[in-house]
């Protein structure tokens, strides 16, 4: 397998991770959240055409494998597992979200949002992950919070999602790892 950084199909991608990282700290610093201690088990991209979805899907077929290839609210979602990590921050994910895209235009085209775990209890995802934010962020102009519960076509545990965002990117929550959820859907 190649690295993924090397990958034709990517290259957009590639050149898109370093504003991803810089937006990711600047989100982070922004709401006080420590990532340090956090474990981020998966990265996501977002895009407007199924063409690039299709493209980037070639080209992550060249450097790992297909986890998983859901529908979720509507429109495909698949995952890779990479054989090269993609590294933001201290995080190495190895596990990539490529969702096709849907009915929400975002303003940007490549990476979107990172996920982490925060295991516990399902009913108080949402108390633990405000708890690892300042409020003062929260409350600031440009900052959303949203809570849903994606629910894959399979899955069998109860996944709740609390999502920070200030338009850029985006830091979700999960009470379990993405490789959980798949191995739910078996």
């Amino acid at each position: 397998m190649r690295p993924w950084q090397t990958i034709e199909e990517l290259q957009d991608i590639v050149e898109d991770l370093p504003r991803f990282a810089a937006d990711l700290h600047h989100l982070t610093s922004h709401l006080k959240l420590d990532i340090a201690p956090l474990n981020a088990d998966h990265i996501s991209l977002r895009c407007h055409q199924n063409a690039t979805a299709e493209r980037w899907r070639r080209g992550f077929e060249q450097c790992g494998v297909t986890l998983s290839e859901n529908i979720i609210n509507g429109r495909p979602i698949l995952l890779f597992k990479l054989h090269e990590p993609i590294c933001v921050a201290h995080w190495q994910f190895t596990v990539i979200e490529l969702p096709w895209p849907g009915e929400k235009r975002y303003p940007h085209e490549g990476w979107e949002h990172v996920e982490i775990v925060l295991p516990g209890d399902v009913a108080t995802l949402n108390a633990r992950a405000l708890a690892l934010l300042a409020d003062e962020g929260l409350s600031q102009p440009g900052i959303w919070v949203k809570t849903s519960s994606p629910k894959g076509e399979r899955e069998r545990l109860p996944n709740p999602t609390l999502a920070v965002t200030d338009g850029k990117v985006t830091v979700k929550f999960h009470p379990w790892s993405i490789e959980e959820i798949v191995a739910s859907e078996q």
